[in-house]
């Protein structure tokens, strides 16, 4: 099996490579193909890998690595293909969050304006890839982890249909830490086997909340034995506040207004219920999260091929990078916890999607789908053709969500239908080339509070990116 990455000099590639080494994925991919516009990354994380497979334990098949700058090259012959782009690069990152700042906005790279301005950069640069994969390869299967992911793949549903999925570790995230706190054990790791046909998650990319948990008669409880596995431990968790301070989400959004919600947020709506906060301490911070990484990667990717411990250099970066997450949601200098910064996100979630999709044998995750591909909606109240993140059954066919008709409550179908619709005037603009549809996005986004500012900080974006303006020429 060749698996294809794009963005294969990025960050992550390492976290996928070692899965490949061993565990449940060795010897699932006979060739790994690195792509990137950047030779100098590809050399580095090339080297990476040279030495996380030199330096593997045990024995065993591995997948042979090659590199490239030749898009057609990587996507001819690959059974599947990760999409794990950046345009404009850490610096645009950078742009996408101090414009936004510049304007008394939220400076986060994919939520609000920022995440707009990087929607904008990164759809037509995937709906091309989209456009040439149907060409050289049109049963390949797609994977997309570029953010906005959901509405990345939204806008990629057209092109290629049910072979495309995208992902996210947020979700799959929230539902390990909080069954772990309930004593669901048997949920922990949802993304290496598990069942959520217990698990009541439903929403957008970035903006979800966790229901329900139900056990589903595994009897791996808190050492009890399971007498009513349909039971939701939900309320009794939110109830807890010992508990709940024992993971990232319950500290981050509280016991007060968690038994207020009656669910569990995603963390990024921490930008939605704290926004003023949020800006605020964004504000504060004498670098944004995205010129920390800059300075980071600067550091670290000139030397890294030639470097004698290129695995270690990165390792030692990935922690630190990992331990910066979503710092403005933690006060008072607070770290992550050992378990959230040690990996097992995107990397176990893609491919374990992979191994369903290749093998036909099923897995049980929370992916970016059609509302409707199971036939009628997983969730009420929004469009059947729009991207929604639900738990989903994936195999041969693709992704299909595991729970039908779904019903938000009224406060979040309103959140879920105003940042849909900022989502689909997104995409709108760049494949109508209609400015109108990029400042109507802007102007409604919940996170954008005037269409003054909505105005200015588009203008604004066009100056910094004139790819921008050349959509509409």
């Amino acid at each position: 099996m060749r698996l294809c990455i794009l963005g294969g000099g990025g960050f992550r590639v390492p976290l996928i490579h070692r899965a490949l080494l061993r565990g449940r994925f060795a010897g699932l991919v006979e060739d790994l193909v690195l792509h990137d516009v950047d030779a100098v990354r590809l050399a580095g994380i090339g080297a990476v890998l040279a030495e996380q497979e030199r330096t593997r334990q045990g024995a065993g098949p591995v997948p042979v690595v090659t590199t490239t700058t030749d898009l057609r090259a990587a996507l001819t012959g690959a059974d599947v293909v990760f999409a794990a782009l950046r345009p404009g690069g850490t610096h645009g990152r950078v742009l996408d969050e101090r414009i936004a700042m510049a304007h008394g906005l939220l400076g986060q790279e994919t939520v609000g304006a920022g995440g707009l301005s990087y929607a904008l950069r990164s759809v037509p640069v995937m709906r091309q890839i989209a456009s040439t994969l149907s060409e050289v390869n049109p049963h390949a299967w797609l994977i997309d982890f570029t953010n906005p992911a959901g509405i990345v793949t939204e806008a990629l549903v057209p092109l290629l249909g049910e072979r495309v999925i995208g992902i996210c570790d947020s979700p799959i995230g929230l539902v390990r830490r909080a069954a772990t706190a309930a004593g669901l054990h048997h949920l922990a790791r949802p993304a290496a086997g598990g069942s959520l046909a217990g698990v009541d998650y439903l929403g957008l990319n970035h903006l979800g909340w966790l229901r329900g948990l139900r056990d589903t008669g595994s009897g791996n409880t808190d050492g009890a034995a399971d007498t009513d596995g349909a039971r939701d431990r939900l309320p009794a968790l939110l109830a807890d506040p010992e508990r709940l301070f024992s993971f990232e989400e319950g500290r981050i959004f509280g016991p007060e207004l968690l038994g207020v919600l009656g669910a569990v947020p995603n963390e990024y709506l921490f930008y939605y219920y704290f926004a003023r906060e949020a800006v605020t301490a964004l504000a504060g911070s004498r670098q944004t999260r995205g010129e920390t990484i800059e300075a980071a990667q600067r550091d670290l990717y000139p030397g890294l091929a030639t470097a004698p411990d290129p695995a270690g250099r990165w390792e030692a970066a990935r922690r630190a990078r990992e331990d910066g997450y979503l710092t403005e949601a933690r006060p008072d200098g607070q770290q992550r916890d050992a378990a959230d910064v040690a990996g097992g996100g995107y990397e176990q979630v893609a491919l374990a999607a992979m191994s369903a999709v290749l093998t036909d044998r099923p897995e049980e995750l929370i992916v970016n789908v059609r509302n409707d591909a199971a036939g009628r909606l997983a969730v009420t109240g929004l469009p059947a053709d729009a991207v929604v993140e639900v738990p989903c059954r994936v195999d041969g066919r693709g992704a299909v969500p595991l729970h039908i008709g779904r019903t938000p409550s009224l406060h979040q179908l309103g959140l879920l239908t105003a940042v849909k619709a900022v989502e689909r005037e997104t995409v709108t603009a760049v494949t109508e080339r209609d400015r109108d549809a990029a400042l109507r996005a802007f102007a409604l986004h919940p996170l954008v509070d005037s269409a003054h500012v909505a105005r200015r900080v588009l203008a604004d974006y066009e100056q910094a990116f004139p790819a921008l303006s050349r959509l509409w020429a």
